[in-house]
């Protein structure tokens, strides 16, 4: 019987999020319109940023967009299996955090994956690196929406700012980074044998995720060490940076 439930919570609770989303819009369209413009205005900011990492080969925008948006689908669809996590293995452990980074980075991935790494657009190393950080920020973008909501709707605009700079500073930065950990792996191994895909594409899984169940796990349990945890997202920002110049470089070893 309990496994029934577990599956059925699975199956209905992204309706229940869409649903009730639907409810609040309708009963508070202001506020609403607020959350959302909160939570995907500075990500987009950030998409900006980083899309002129590619200027010299942009990628067509429609496909940008398109991973932007499989990202924001992607969260609606793991806050069902993190649901069943919570109810299986509760809340506020290294376990909880663990599988909760495991379906996050999975979930991004798949987006980034269906919507454009399987696609004719990704023909040079750097393109899974802007798929994977596009498809990053619009999960964080809807994920920033749902965090907005409560203090707005409180009237707490302290508390909004607050927030929003936090999920602006902290969650986007994360997802970015690990999102961007997957896509160099796929781009160092861009010219490799196929076998060598695969393992340096697992290997940018598990980092991404071990990455992201600690940053998780140090926020909870950080107290005055915030800022520490920051800044040192803020340093995996930069080394990113650096790492996307060495990928422009990268050419086939037949060239």
């Amino acid at each position: 019987m309990s496994t029934i439930i577990t599956i059925l919570s699975f199956l209905l609770y992204p309706l229940v999020i869409i649903a009730a989303a639907l409810v609040f819009i309708i009963q508070h369209p202001a506020t609403a319109l607020w959350a959302v413009l909160g939570g995907i205005v500075p990500s987009l900011v950030w998409l900006y940023f980083w899309i002129q990492e590619d200027r010299l080969h942009p990628e067509p925008k429609k496909i940008i967009l398109r991973s932007f948006g499989a990202g924001m689908i992607a969260v609606i669809v793991a806050v069902g299996l993190e649901r069943v996590i919570q109810m299986t293995v509760g809340e506020a452990s290294l376990v909880t955090f663990l599988l909760f980074a495991t379906v996050e980075e999975l979930f991004k991935y798949g987006a980034a994956y269906i919507s454009c790494l399987n696609t004719r657009y990704n023909d040079e190393p750097i393109d899974a690196v802007i798929y994977l950080i596009s498809a990053a920020l619009g999960f964080a973008a809807l994920e920033n929406t749902f965090f907005l909501n409560t203090p707005l709707l409180q009237n707490n605009i302290v508390g909004s700012v607050v927030t929003g700079n936090l999920r602006f500073i902290g969650a986007n930065l994360l997802h970015i980074t690990s999102s961007a950990i997957i896509g160099i792996s796929i781009a160092f191994s861009f010219y490799k044998p196929r076998w060598q895909k695969k393992l340096y594409l697992i290997v940018g899984i598990i980092l991404a995720i071990g990455l992201h169940a600690l940053f998780n796990f140090f926020i909870i349990k950080a107290g005055q060490g915030l800022l520490i945890i920051f800044g040192i997202v803020w340093l995996g920002i930069i080394a990113l940076i650096l790492v996307l110049e060495k990928i422009k470089q990268l050419k086939s070893s037949k060239e």
